[in-house]
């Protein structure tokens, strides 16, 4: 990768009308609950010393990061926000621990675009702070779960048969807030990447970014489209005036056959917009509350 890691989305030139963005957890691959379950919500609760509070720890992960409108999130602005979350609730604050506050960590995320491990790594190098390298012990960690135990989970039913189609007449890019070998390995696994143009991960920025580079003035807005099972999917597209399609949480399956029987055909000849992307945003908020179930 260049020196700047978003080069190669800035020289992309189309090769055909269209471009669609496609995310991958939860999205391409039903992923979330396996990576989520069994390698984020476990080194969170022992890398932030939540062992007393486990049992709301691992409520308070799963709800930020699989069952609300902050899905799909980046890990870091996760971690912050779950920590957050579970301060809030009276069940811990009861128990009288010490949650971390990752003060130094919230003040990183708020002035770098590229929220990665690797740049978290060069951040620790500078600036040896003990609250970074208690997020990045814990970013290691859920790295190196992920390539342990996730592996063998095919894309969705649906997924090939749609990407057979885009290719036809559109440039597809994998677009994710997952570390890029992880993106690479999991596609060249199943035998996708050859479909996408490129494959982006956190290291090339927010989604809305890998968009706007990639797409921006090089396809009319209403060429681009972007697929997503999360708000951050469609923040993405809202950011550069493109179409949304959601994958709904709970409903993968139904939401991948539509597309394939009637959302491709309509994105292409230009009768997406309007009635039945309104139909389809809906549907979308509907899956995914604001509110956790403690706090109803």
């Amino acid at each position: 990768m260049s020196a700047d890691p978003q080069q190669q989305l800035k020289e992309l030139q189309p090769t055909k009308k269209f471009f669609i963005g496609i995310d991958s957890d939860g999205c391409v691959f039903d992923s979330m609950e396996l990576k989520h379950k069994e390698c984020f919500c476990p080194a969170f609760i022992n890398n932030m010393n939540l062992q007393a509070v486990s049992k709301y720890a691992r409520e308070t992960w799963e709800f930020v990061n699989l069952y609300s409108k902050t899905r799909g999130c980046n890990r870091f602005l996760a971690l912050i926000t779950a920590l957050d979350l579970l301060a809030q609730r009276p069940e811990v604050k009861l128990r009288n621990i010490e949650l971390p506050t990752l003060d130094e960590v919230r003040s990183w995320t708020k002035r770098e675009t590229k929220l990665g491990q690797a740049a978290l790594s060069k951040q620790v190098e500078s600036n040896p702070n003990p609250q970074l390298q208690q997020a990045l012990n814990w970013s290691v960690d859920v790295t190196d779960a992920v390539h342990k135990i996730v592996r063998a989970v095919a894309p969705l039913p649906y997924v090939r048969d749609c990407m057979e189609k885009m290719k036809e007449q559109a440039d597809i890019l994998c677009v994710s807030q997952t570390p890029v070998g992880d993106l690479t390995r999991e596609w060249r696994e199943h035998d996708i990447e050859k479909y996408a143009r490129i494959i982006a991960g956190q290291e090339m920025g927010t989604k809305t970014e890998h968009i706007k580079f990639a797409a921006g003035g090089k396809y009319p807005a209403e060429n681009i489209l972007m697929i997503g099972d999360a708000p951050g999917d469609y923040k993405a597209a809202q950011g550069n005036n493109a179409s949304f399609y959601p994958i709904n949480p709970g409903d993968e399956e139904n939401s991948w056959k539509r597309l394939f029987e009637e959302g491709l055909e309509k994105f292409f000849n230009g009768t997406f917009s309007g009635d039945y992307q309104a139909k389809l945003l809906a549907e979308f908020d509907a899956h995914l509350p604001e509110l956790p179930p403690w706090k109803i």
